[in-house]
């Protein structure tokens, strides 16, 4: 089907099935706003995702990005028709040096304000070390929502045509979870897949792509899925317009029923870079805005007006 990219792994872990336990109505909300933060700070790398070959080749060439890029989100929570601000989050992009290698290093924080707190508490702090050939080498992700606090960690290898993950989920009591992968397909982190992604041609996609790759979370590898909507003029937060690609992630129940959690809008310019995402919430929605992007390597020739 040429409508379908597939980078599934065809070799999925299993995964034991939990019966989930019981949660109030009261508790509700507030659970799935923890969860869509997280599906937000997942989407923030799932900008293009893109075809590979079926042996684990995962470079890439950088064409979209430079060190020093510096973006800052505005983030919104729709309670009973009434807009509040509930955070930030801020992505940047330096040269550093691991293992004794010149590397990128990519750091994604996203934080809750004083208000929001009252409800859930919201700091997470995402790490990503990659090659300047765009190749994951370790990821992390700390955690705190609410009560809970977690840290993840992944490091990657690769070795004749096939891509390995060595993942662990430590949990604020000293629990540790680890978890190891293997797979012919290329394996992504949320952030090298955000950094390889801009720079491949958005052309190639029709209304109505899916494009489906593998992510390791720390605690297992997921199949993800996109779909390609088309494109849409959308505003920032500073009410500046632009000429947008639209992407949706979508969620499949137990009929494979599709449900639409996430759409974002993509600036369409060799900078490639979110300026808006909406999420749909059981009890209302949420938005997440471009307020302001530092160190771009081109300029914005997608934005239509200025305010």
């Amino acid at each position: 089907n040429k409508n379908k990219r597939n980078l599934k792994n065809r070799n999925q872990m299993k995964i034991k099935k939990i019966k989930p336990k019981s949660v109030n109505v009261k508790d509700r909300g507030t659970l799935e706003i923890k969860s869509r933060l997280s599906v937000l700070l997942l989407v923030f790398s799932l900008l293009f995702a893109f075809s590979h070959s079926a042996k684990a080749q995962c470079e890439a060439k950088n064409i979209a990005f430079q060190a020093g890029e510096k973006a800052t989100y505005a983030l919104y929570f729709n309670w009973k028709f009434i807009w509040a601000k509930a955070g930030y989050a801020e992505l940047t992009t330096h040269e550093d040096v691991y293992n004794g290698d010149s590397v990128f290093k990519t750091h994604l924080i996203a934080a809750g304000t004083k208000k929001t707190d009252f409800f859930f508490i919201m700091r997470d702090t995402l790490t990503n070390y990659m090659t300047k050939q765009l190749e994951p080498i370790y990821f992390r992700k700390g955690a705190e929502e609410g009560k809970r606090y977690t840290i993840d960690e992944i490091y990657f290898s690769y070795k004749n045509g096939k891509s390995f993950v060595e993942q662990s989920r430590t949990f604020r009591d000293g629990e540790v979870q680890k978890n190891s992968h293997e797979s012919e397909q290329c394996i992504f982190d949320m952030l090298t897949i955000l950094a390889q992604a801009r720079s491949y041609d958005p052309s190639q996609y029709n209304i109505g792509d899916k494009i489906q790759f593998d992510m390791a979370t720390g605690k297992r590898v997921e199949g993800q899925t996109l779909i390609y909507r088309g494109r849409n003029f959308v505003e920032d937060e500073n009410k500046v317009k632009y000429d947008c690609l639209v992407f949706s992630f979508v969620e499949y129940d137990g009929n494979n029923k599709e449900k639409e959690v996430i759409t974002f809008y993509i600036s369409n310019d060799e900078n490639h870079l979110p300026i808006r995402l909406d999420l749909f919430l059981n009890f209302g929605s949420a938005k997440a805005f471009l307020k302001k992007v530092e160190g771009n390597k081109y300029p914005f020739t997608s934005i239509i007006t200025r305010k």
